[in-house]
């Protein structure tokens, strides 16, 4: 057979290292920025391209109509992400650009900038040391389509765009109370932002062009423009009301703005649900291998079938089981490690549950290499629990189960001779309750990334929470 069309058989450890140091996207940028630039000499190009490790910075555009508060949520962002904040002000006002000379001639003429112009001066700004390496903040620009087109043909690429929206009314009231600082270009309103310092109070001027008929005319403008502008973004676009506190905003914004978008790259999950006992762990497994083929590893499970098949394993199991003991960790993990390293584990990815239960066990899962990408936590009131298990039971003539509550039995004949699974008793369900939280932070602190669900809801609820989490990028935590 040619070796060639021979199934591939990919240790776990490849798909592992793609995924932590983000090859995929790593080669996707270059490319992107090798065709942009087109560099007669591919390799040093590539080489400076690796060595600048810029491709995370914060590339963001920020638009909205005037008295948005764009300018002040620009500057917050530009703060906290430690970037720079590119103005047509700025701009136009570097003191050793001969382009920015000649566009405040050009300003200071006609009180406006070609597009040809103020693309020029962003093109030249981003070039520069600081934003290539700690990225860049874009207040108010494009203006037009026109400049939109432009920056994207340069290969000027955001990486968010944020727009803030509020009524026209709202806006109009709000730009009449406008007020600025002349020496740090702070933004402040009569109304709503005031500030506390005297010194501060007394220096405040009023903008140019405030007045009602001027503001309504740029709204007018601003409208007009923004609706061709919106479809140049169409996947990295978030609107945000504007018509609430500034802080609201700007936290809005700093989320936003610090969530990667869904990656290209290949991507196959390894789940590891947590949760106490009654938590719907099981169900959510069986949902999610239904949907996406994954490969169901329920750890319990593993261990009975070892038994049954009577291997080598097995024999070691049996013992235990007719004990009533605990499996030792050494021989679950050999049992975990057989079933994860098989190829339809590796392929389709998995999902486990039931392992592990503490730091010790999830520590020697790592150690192996079956480490999990996505981990949920499922969360359930101990009300709940005990009302989801004690309630169980099982008809021992023809073995179907029912639920007191949920799914009663639908004779009086039946009911009589139902029976409860010592396990679920309330005492088993609390002692087993009190073991999982007793290790659910040690848990909690080494899965960092982990993502938190209320479980206690419909179950299909629960899944959409879960399935949101899988097929979109890790949230970043906020400061």
């Amino acid at each position: 057979m040619d070796a060639t069309t021979a199934p591939h058989h990919i240790p776990p450890e490849m798909p592992q290292y793609g995924e932590t140091y983000h090859v995929f996207e790593l080669m996707q940028n270059m490319l992107e920025q090798l065709l942009i630039h087109q560099p007669k000499d591919p390799i040093p190009f590539m080489i400076k391209h690796l060595q600048q490790d810029n491709d995370n910075v914060p590339k963001i555009v920020i638009l909205g109509p005037p008295a948005s508060g764009k300018t002040t949520i620009a500057m917050w962002l530009c703060k906290h992400l430690s970037t720079n904040l590119l103005t047509m002000e700025n701009l136009i006002a570097r003191e050793f650009s001969s382009l920015a000379a000649v566009a405040r001639d050009h300003y200071q003429n006609t009180k406006k900038l070609s597009s040809t112009l103020l693309v020029s001066l962003i093109q030249e700004r981003l070039k520069e040391e600081d934003c290539v390496r700690r990225g860049w903040i874009l207040d108010g620009i494009p203006e037009t389509r026109e400049q939109a087109l432009m920056i994207q043909t340069l290969g000027i690429t955001p990486r968010h765009v944020i727009v803030l929206s509020a009524p026209d009314t709202v806006l109009i009231e709000r730009n009449l109370g406008k007020r600025i600082d002349p020496q740090t270009r702070e933004i402040y309103h009569t109304t709503f932002d005031w500030p506390s310092e005297s010194e501060i109070q007394n220096r405040l001027i009023v903008p140019e062009d405030i007045s009602e008929m001027e503001t309504a005319r740029k709204l007018l403008e601003y409208h007009r423009n923004i609706i061709r502008i919106l479809p140049a973004y169409p996947k990295i676009l978030k609107v945000i009301n504007a018509d609430q506190p500034c802080v609201d905003v700007f936290y809005q914004a700093l989320t936003y703005v610090q969530t990667s978008h869904r990656s290209n790259a290949p991507f196959t999950p390894r789940v590891l649900l947590c949760g106490p006992v009654g938590s719907g762990k099981s169900l959510q497994a069986a949902l999610l291998a239904q949907k996406y083929g994954l490969v169901n590893v329920h750890c319990g499970q593993l261990l009975k079938e070892a038994v049954a098949d009577e291997s080598k394993l097995g024999k070691l199991i049996k013992p235990y089981f007719q004990k009533g003991m605990s499996v030792p960790d050494s021989i679950i993990m050999k049992v975990l490690s057989h079933r994860l390293s098989q190829q339809d584990s590796i392929q389709k990815g998995w999902v486990l549950h039931s392992f592990p239960r503490d730091l010790d066990q999830a520590h020697m899962l790592n150690s192996l290499g079956f480490q999990p990408n996505r981990v949920f936590f499922l969360n359930v009131p101990l009300d709940s629990v005990i009302e989801r298990l004690t309630l169980r039971r099982i008809d021992p003539v023809t073995g179907e189960r029912y639920h007191l509550m949920y799914k009663p039995p639908p004779t009086v004949e039946i009911q009589a001779r139902l029976l409860q699974n010592p396990k679920d008793a309330e005492e088993q369900v609390k002692l087993k309750m009190e073991l999982f939280y007793r290790s659910c932070s040690e848990l909690e602190g080494l899965y960092a990334h982990a993502i938190a669900l209320n479980a206690d809801q419909d179950p299909y609820t629960v899944f959409e929470h879960i399935e949101s989490g899988i097929v979109n990028p890790l949230p970043k935590k906020v400061p």
